[in-house]
């Protein structure tokens, strides 16, 4: 499903604005306009009153940033993707040496919450014992 998609299916637009934007990603439009400002966001059109005008594209790259940030990723880092990627095809190595680097530390934080779980979950346990009642 796209950043814009639901069950109930609404209109697909070519063209959004900055407020529309941020209804559907739950990014402020200080925050797109930052991306857009340190390079994060690629060159966002203009309608002829200057106001930006956003594409699918733009959501679907919006959206992916929002993984990125969710791995941990320094905004450094994603904005050295962002160039990497308006930079061309050439640099394709690049890329996938960022992403398999932030895979990495995903899958290191990954299993440091794992072996947080599980000191967690005895605990839950251990008081469920002591209090009488069940465990998870």
């Amino acid at each position: 499903m796209s950043v814009i998609e639901s069950t109930t299916g609404p209109a697909v637009k070519d063209r959004y604005t900055i407020s529309e934007v941020a209804a559907l990603t739950g990014l402020s439009a200080h925050t797109l306009r930052w991306y857009e400002r340190i390079g994060l966001m690629p060159h966002v059109d203009r309608s002829h009153t200057g106001q930006r005008r956003f594409t699918e594209r733009d959501l679907g790259w919006l959206a992916f940033v929002g993984k990125l940030r969710l791995t941990g990723m320094a905004v450094a880092d994603m904005v050295r993707y962002a160039e990497l990627v308006r930079e061309g095809d050439h640099t394709h190595d690049a890329r996938r040496a960022i992403l398999e680097s932030t895979r990495t530390d995903v899958v290191a934080r990954i299993a440091e919450l794992q072996d947080a779980l599980s000191v967690l979950d005895l605990k839950i346990d251990h008081y469920a014992t002591v209090c009488g009642g069940t465990t998870s």
